[in-house]
């Protein structure tokens, strides 16, 4: 009946397929990467950068558990700079420019030197099924491949439609064609379907601008990695460059705006609010008068820059007459103009924690299908799909992240419990717990999870159990250096910084103080602690003193308002028996699968008087479980 078979099919090899490829392999499930073109894994299709405010969070989480994202980046980027360092450790964010064609090279040495993972070439038209249970998949070569779990992680591939100008056709990005088949085999199997848009701006070529007219934007001197294995980036650095657009373009814009098929009518998908296109910004902005770009290098060894911040889908050649507004760009040559893309997703809500789909065992889901964009949350689904489609098909329980453990816990409950209207993408801001869910301590949350799944080996583990304990040593002798006011350093830290700082102080309380940053904190150090001391690791140290009181303070007020939210719903837990509720919120509740009843609260569309019965019942469940055990 198949031709091959395998426990694990990913369909789609961007940055989600090779996610939960190379989990659900590494975990021991035999897993198949089926794409469209192998010379194609890990594209970036769009911006050739990893990282950013929140994304920059999600790599290290991925990293944290097990993922390959944040080591590829290490090993290909071309510039780091860790953003918001002005700011609180909180909000701080790596991110890497990489060397596109690198990125992608490394990611499949990554894949093909995995166990059990095996990639084949082809386009995936179909799923099989078998009494509502994914069976295998069906290419258009004819060939089928048995499955026991496929993940379907197809990127803006399904039903592609790509807008140039008047120019329309149907692709799945540029030069790839659209998965037509599969988008309509979902339809016909009665999953919910919605219209997203994205796009990418023009490639220029490097040797037609003139660089002395924008900004330098150069890299960090000490670059962050995203990887916990990573000791330190070996390789040299690029830089930047930062433009400006002009009152002149913005005007011709407006003359064309009858050109842009976002603004004729063409385009009908939703594109993504904080990532709007040049018309977006210059209608929706009428106010400006200039808007900020950023010339990125795609590579080490290539001419052709990626113009961040110019995302269009005017005709070419507009494009090409708007671009020679710019200072720098009087002669500047386009390589690849910029287009938008719409594409069909799939409605999240139809989605379970481990990324399944509640309306059909076996499948998975992950990445812009979800209503997502950026690399790093598809990056992030993906591990969880590989994670999960490997646990099913070897008949393990499902493996889940709370928002308060990780960026990534917030993403799939926000998918999950409200779903999308637009394209979803993180930000800091979205995760009650941010102070607790920091860059730097994704090691320290996820790590021992990552070990438990198996994806965290033993040199990696034993590298951190290593740092752990250095930082809580760091941590106890912050508490305990204490200065009193008769001593030389307690006269030097007052007059740096300008204050009085009572009868005496210790290090973890001048961590506190506005304007001390870890030098000042470094030089405080006993000599015998400073001589091998790791920087990075005494500001996490730092940060933990500087945050402690207040996460104490929202635990505390978190519990008082959300003292019914941890309760759990009972893997046999029924809705449908609970008296007086209507088949709509019996429906809502089914389809969203809540695990708690924090969850539960969060559902669209419940009514108050069905929240009420939920938590009675399942107070209930809950005291009788506690007093069989």
């Amino acid at each position: 009946m198949f031709d091959e078979s395998f426990d694990v099919v990913v369909i789609g090899a961007g940055h989600a397929g090779c996610e939960a490829a190379s989990a659900a392999a590494r975990l021991g499930a035999r897993t198949a990467l089926v794409t469209i073109n192998l010379d194609l894994i890990g594209q970036m299709s769009c911006n050739p950068a990893v990282g950013g405010i929140a994304k920059g969070h999600v790599v290290r989480e991925i990293d944290a558990l097990g993922g390959i994202m944040g080591r590829v980046i290490d090993r290909t980027g071309i510039q780091f700079r860790l953003l918001n360092r002005s700011r609180g450790p909180a909000v701080q964010s790596p991110r890497a420019q990489a060397d596109r064609g690198l990125y992608r090279t490394e990611m499949r040495r990554v894949l093909e030197a995995t166990s059990e993972l095996h990639l084949r070439q082809g386009v995936v038209t179909d799923l099989i099924v078998a009494n509502n249970k994914v069976t295998g998949v069906e290419l258009s070569d004819t060939r089928r491949f048995g499955a026991k779990s496929v993940v379907v992680a197809t990127g803006t591939f399904l039903n592609g439609m790509i807008h140039t100008g008047r120019q329309t056709y149907s692709a799945g990005r540029a030069g790839e064609p659209a998965s037509i088949e599969l988008a309509d085999s979902l339809k016909r199997r009665g999953f919910p379907v919605g219209r997203l848009k994205t796009g990418t701006p023009p490639r220029l070529d490097g040797r037609t601008i003139d660089w002395d007219a924008f900004e330098p934007q150069p890299p960090d001197k000490e670059p962050v990695p995203f990887s916990f294995a990573t000791e330190r980036i070996q390789q040299p650095q690029i830089q930047c460059y930062i433009g400006f657009t002009s009152d002149k373009l913005h005007q011709t814009i407006r003359d064309n705006l009858h050109q842009s098929p976002l603004y004729s009518g063409k385009i009908k998908g939703i594109g993504p609010r904080y990532c709007p296109s040049i018309e977006d910004k210059v209608v929706k902005f009428g106010d400006k008068d200039r808007h900020q770009l950023f010339l990125e290098p795609e590579g080490r060894n290539t001419n052709e820059v990626y113009l961040n911040g110019f995302s269009t889908s005017l005709p070419s050649s507009l494009q090409l007459e708007l671009l020679r507004m710019i200072d720098g760009f009087g002669n500047v040559r386009i390589i690849r103009p910029g287009y938008a893309i719409e594409y069909d997703f799939i409605d999240p809500r139809e989605l379970r924690p481990t990324m399944a789909s509640s309306r059909m065992q076996g499948l998975f889901l992950a990445g812009q299908i979800n209503g997502t964009t950026g690399y790093e949350e598809a990056a992030c689904q993906g591990l969880l799909a590989g994670i999960n489609a490997a646990f099913s098909a070897q008949g393990r329980r499902g493996f889940t992240l709370a928002r308060d453990e990780a960026y990534i816990g917030v993403l799939a409950d926000d998918l999950i419990q409200h779903g999308v209207d637009e394209p979803y993408r993180l930000f800091t801001s979205r995760a009650e717990a941010r102070l607790k869910l920091r860059h730097d301590t994704a090691d320290e949350r996820l790590y021992p999870k990552g070990r438990e799944l198996g994806l965290i080996g033993d040199n990696d583990w034993v590298r951190f159990e290593q740092k752990r304990d250095r930082i809580a040593y760091l941590r106890n002798l912050l508490d305990e250096t204490r200065f009193k006011r008769s001593t030389p350093e307690y006269a030097s830290v007052s007059q740096i910084l300008g204050c009085d700082l009572g009868d005496s102080f210790t290090l973890s309380q001048l961590a506190l103080r506005q304007g001390v940053k870890p030098d000042l904190v470094h030089r405080l150090l006993p000599d015998t602690i400073r001589t091998n001391l790791n920087i990075s690791e005494l500001e996490t140290a730092l940060a933990d003193s500087l945050y402690r009181s207040y996460i104490d303070k929202h635990q505390a007020a978190a519990e008082r308002i959300n003292h019914h939210d941890t309760l759990r719903v009972p893997d046999e837990f029924a809705f449908s028996a609970i008296g007086g509720l209507s088949n709509e919120m019996i429906e809502r509740l089914e389809r969203a699968q809540p695990r708690t009843f924090a969850q539960v609260r969060k559902i669209a569309g419940l009514t108050p008087a069905a929240v009420s019965s939920v938590l009675v019942h399942l107070t209930a469940a809950n005291t009788d479980s506690a007093s069989r055990n």
